[in-house]
């Protein structure tokens, strides 16, 4: 019978199969660590660092929080990161992260005109009634 843990004592390889699959699914980089050893980072569905540890990752398990921020050192350097500690029992064990791509969109920019589609829309549909 297979079996996924993640633990604290987790390593890159117990780790790799579910990063990958998460790599997978939104086609982005993702990395994951134990809590006491360095992890993979993923990227185009290949582990491509197979004792990746980052300081996100690093505080994410330390703080027991989730964290989004735009890293100042490592392979994400100034690229914004969302990084999520795997709680058990209210113990960080582990941390899983993501480039975060909404950080990286100028929201305001690309939805400011939202309130005059809809508008438009919505007034379209009052025509038509």
């Amino acid at each position: 019978m297979s079996k996924l843990v993640i633990s604290e004592e987790a390593r890159s390889e117990q780790l790799a199969d579910l990063a990958i699959a998460i790599n997978e699914i939104v086609r982005l980089p993702v990395t994951m660590r134990g809590a006491k050893h360095p992890g993979v980072r993923v990227e185009d569905g290949k582990v491509v660092d197979g004792e990746y540890t980052g300081p996100v990752l690093e505080e994410a398990i330390r703080t027991a929080k989730p964290i989004r921020t735009i890293p100042e050192s490592g392979p994400f350097k100034g690229i914004p990161v969302s990084v999520a500690p795997v709680l058990q029992q209210g113990k960080a064990v582990a941390a899983i992260g993501i480039v975060d791509v909404i950080g990286t969109i100028d929201i305001p920019e690309v939805f400011g005109a939202y309130s005059n589609v809809v508008a438009q829309v919505s007034g379209e549909a009052q025509e038509k009634r």
